[in-house]
């Protein structure tokens, strides 16, 4: 690595260096020769090239326009790496089954989530997150305040593998990280009816001081009361 390029704190650049971290990511995502992988800032290709050895194809996103050269030439004889030069907030996401397996830029890791368990529901089957430790711990917080946090847990299995230390980066955030991974849920859902369900879900959380089935009294008309008891127990099991 070149002393004009390197990573720099307040850019959030902290390239992943501890090959146990990066096999264990891949080992949870279960990653098959079937599967294309995004690679959510690629950085100097650390993750892509292990990942390219197992997956289909893998998409490998960067914003950094030098990362994205060094990439380009890093892969340029490998024909299953795309290199996408470009902010993940404007990247075209696939429109068919994909899987990440990433050490994601923290500054923007709630648009991250939006985008993947919400936005792409339908085609997000899960893998493996290297993030802030912070966030990851909120997503797994008793109190609910977020409604995305619910509609997340409702649709994918999230697991807080382990913390990861700054001595696994170079060079070393200032913050602890972890290892996130995901699972979508195999749920009879139409999927077009994702806003709607995050707003009934905010409008619940509108009064967090009251139970599931009480709150969903105070949505309803009384002719829709038999129904309460099992709309408040798919939550509490999906939540």
């Amino acid at each position: 690595m070149t002393k004009k390029k390197l990573p720099v704190r307040f850019t959030g650049q902290h390239f992943t260096i501890d090959k146990v971290l990066i096999k264990d990511a891949i080992r949870q995502a279960n990653i098959s020769n079937q599967d294309t992988v995004l690679d959510i800032g690629a950085g100097k290709g650390f993750l892509t090239v292990h990942l390219l050895k197992i997956a289909n194809n893998v998409v490998a996103i960067e914003n950094d326009t030098a990362l994205v050269e060094h990439l380009r030439k890093l892969f340029s004889d490998a024909r299953n790496v795309q290199v996408v030069g470009c902010d993940f907030r404007n990247f075209a996401v696939p429109k068919f089954p994909f899987k990440v397996v990433s050490n994601i830029p923290y500054g923007i890791t709630s648009d991250i989530f939006k985008i993947l368990m919400f936005e792409s529901l339908g085609n997000f089957l899960g893998g493996s997150i290297v993030l802030q430790l912070e966030p990851t711990q909120k997503l797994f917080s008793r109190k609910l305040y977020n409604p995305y946090t619910v509609f997340y847990h409702t649709f994918f299995d999230l697991k807080l593998v382990y913390e990861v230390g700054p001595e696994s980066f170079f060079p070393p955030p200032t913050v602890k990280s972890a290892l996130l991974n995901i699972k979508r849920k195999q749920l009879f859902f139409d999927f077009k009816f994702k806003a709607k369900y995050l707003a009934f879900i905010s409008c619940l959380l509108e009064k967090p001081d009251l139970s599931v089935k009480t709150a969903l009294k105070s949505i309803f008309r009384k002719t829709s009361n038999p129904q309460l008891s099992s709309s408040a127990s798919f939550l509490r099991l999906n939540v």
